[in-house]
């Protein structure tokens, strides 16, 4: 039996509260364990009426009132470390307004009691023309579908509905998430299902009725459809790269980079019809890109500080070592390629590990390096505006001790005894646009465009444009000059 706890949020609702209450199916109440009514600094006798309803009923009621008006967003908080506090396992959100189907709460809670899924939200928009019947404005139904197919395309959802507040939750799940760092107002619902998709949960919606009445609606339309879609919005830009990257909080920054013009992609690209190549993969993370070159019949042995799980499978050798202190002798030399993705940026001296590398390639082997371009729009933007910061991810990545543009890293393989053979600049890694998304199999159009018009960009200013440089470099010696 799961441990049920119910939060009813309410502001001024001092009509309504009571009759809310009432509609608690009877033969339901013996399973639930605490309500709370959660009274947000009213202006009316909201908390009065909670109070005098406890003393009248056998529901396991509580009532409380704010000292101050915490918000929307602000309350459920409040009830959701109450929740946890009492060691509840399901806690659902009921408004005190009477806006949603107290009848409904078994149904609601249905899936959570059977571990199918992490969160519930009831949807007035699963029933083809119910929300009509129920009374719901036009103007509201089309704005809610339009928001809900943005909300879902950003963020890679398919839900029906993103703005019913008839929710219930798993208190494990809401553990699992940073919940308190969202909005105190109403954006703070969307906030939350970003969360819940960020951390793999599962969402399982349920019809419910459409009920408009005569409560009083605090919510800012125009205010509200621009905050949910700057949130939508930030969120996708943070999994690709771009902001502080909070909203991505689970995100794997250095996930492969599949597609064709991404700097991985040129990699394996260079690499697809040559015979079969002894390659050092230093910096090999979880071996993603060192197993697509195993699969075109190279030997890879891969180096990192730390040995991730399945690195071992996808590799023909591993060795644990720290970059920062040298290559350890025991990766040995006579490679013909040494590979360097995006690992410079995070050394310390990058030019003295380039010249370490020197002893491990063939005196015809190659190196290929991958290196963002500090010079490429999205930087000189943020500096332009004074708003340097580090993100999560991408060229502004916090774990970036080095800066490169295209002149200062050529500089710097000069230094270290290396000539470029080739190089090529690619743009943005835009597949990250789905990532986190259910893959369809197709490329979007939105996708397909912006790459095309990005790939166009970098052929024509590519130090302005390219998101990264890949070079392939040769060591100088007397029979391969510079």
């Amino acid at each position: 039996m799961k441990r049920i706890g119910i939060i009813v949020v309410a502001y001024n609702a001092a009509s309504t509260l009571a009759s809310v209450l009432d509609r608690i199916p009877r033969s339901f109440v013996p399973r639930v364990e605490r309500i709370i009514v959660n009274d947000d600094y009213s202006d009316d006798a909201t908390y009065l009426v909670g109070l005098g309803y406890r003393q009248l009923s056998d529901l396991p009621l509580e009532v409380i009132r704010h000292p101050r008006n915490l918000g929307y967003g602000g309350n459920q908080k409040a009830g959701y470390r109450w929740a946890m506090e009492h060691g509840l396992d399901v806690v659902v959100l009921l408004h005190g307004d009477g806006q949603y189907a107290p009848e409904l709460l078994p149904e609601i809670v249905a899936p959570l009691e059977r571990d199918e899924a992490d969160a519930v939200f009831g949807s007035r928009l699963l029933v083809p023309g119910a929300a009509r019947k129920g009374g719901m404005p036009i103007y509201k139904l089309i704005g809610n579908r339009i928001l809900t197919r943005y909300e879902n395309w950003m963020v890679g959802t398919d839900l029906s509905e993103w703005h019913s507040g008839y929710r219930a939750y798993s208190v494990a799940a809401l553990r699992d998430i940073p919940f308190e760092r969202n909005s105190n107002g109403f954006d703070f619902d969307t906030q939350i299902i970003i969360q819940l998709h960020e951390a793999g949960k599962r969402i399982a919606e349920i019809p419910i009725p459409t009920y408009y009445g005569d409560e009083i609606c605090y919510v800012n339309g125009l205010r509200y459809a621009w905050d949910i879609t700057r949130a939508v919005t930030r969120y996708r830009a943070h999994k690709m790269g771009f902001g502080t990257g909070e909203l991505a909080f689970a995100t794997q920054g250095y996930a492969l980079k599949g597609g064709e013009h991404t700097s991985h992609g040129v990699i394996v690209g260079w690499l697809a019809n040559r015979p079969r190549c002894r390659i050092l993969d230093l910096g090999c993370a979880d071996g993603a890109l060192g197993e697509r070159l195993r699969a075109l019949g190279h030997e890879v042995t891969g180096v990192d500080h730390t040995k991730l799980d399945g690195v071992g499978e996808r590799l023909d050798r591993f060795v644990e070592a720290d970059l920062e202190r040298g290559i350890p002798a025991e990766v040995g030399d006579g490679y013909d390629v040494v590979l360097l993705a995006d690992v410079l940026e995070h050394t310390r001296d990058p030019q003295h590990l380039l010249a370490e590398v020197r002893r491990c390639v063939s005196p015809h082997g190659s190196v290929i390096v991958s290196v963002p371009n500090f010079a490429h729009w999205y930087p000189r933007l943020r500096v332009a505006a004074g708003r340097f910061d580090y993100d999560r991810q991408g060229i502004l990545d916090r774990t970036h001790l080095r800066f490169f543009t295209r002149r200062s890293f050529e500089r710097l393989a000069g230094r270290a005894g290396f000539a470029p053979r080739r190089r090529t600049a690619v743009g943005l890694p835009l597949e990250v646009l789905d990532r986190g998304r259910r893959s369809s199999g197709e490329d979007p159009g939105a996708r397909g465009l912006l790459g095309r018009l990005d790939h166009a960009a970098v052929e024509v200013w590519p130090t302005l444009f390219a998101y990264q440089f890949v070079y392939e470099l040769d060591p100088v010696t007397a029979d391969r000059p510079a």
